[in-house]
């Protein structure tokens, strides 16, 4: 985590949104790459790498406001691109506490606002009433 690699504080707000890409290979630890290492593994060209990041940003502040009007703190999430057969760009993930850290923003307690796959990671128990609480929140606001 970002916290462990440059012992940042848990819970600091960032004054922008970071963009981070790794490679999903188990072998390899999933090894966190810089734009020059895609472009030299040749897994992305330069115009899809400004793509991703300009769709990345653009989710991030969708997902923000949106899990803010949830009362849910996005703290971070993950996304997985992928090409198809015509190397068009395509988002291959899913949005769910599975690949988000979310945060209850009416808790204060660290780990009791924890409403994510990390209630499991770090053993707080409630794994599935936590996932309840996000999906109440989540319908409730679709439901407006």
């Amino acid at each position: 985590s970002l916290c462990k690699q440059t012992g940042l504080p848990q819970g600091k707000v960032l004054p922008s949104p970071l963009v981070e890409f790794y490679l999903k290979n188990d072998e390899l630890g999933d090894p966190l790459l810089t734009s020059d290492r895609l472009l030299l593994l040749e897994l992305a060209s330069p115009q899809q790498l400004e793509e991703i990041e300009t769709m990345t940003r653009q989710i991030n502040q969708h997902l923000t406001d949106f899990f803010q009007r949830c009362g849910i703190i996005l703290v971070d999430f993950k996304l997985e691109f992928g090409l198809d057969s015509k190397q068009k760009l395509l988002l291959a993930d899913e949005i769910s506490p599975d690949t988000c850290r979310l945060w209850n923003s009416q808790e204060t307690d660290p780990q009791e606002r924890v409403m994510d796959k990390d209630r499991f990671r770090r053993d707080l128990g409630k794994i599935e009433s936590a996932y309840e609480r996000v999906k109440e929140r989540v319908l409730a606001q679709i439901a407006q």
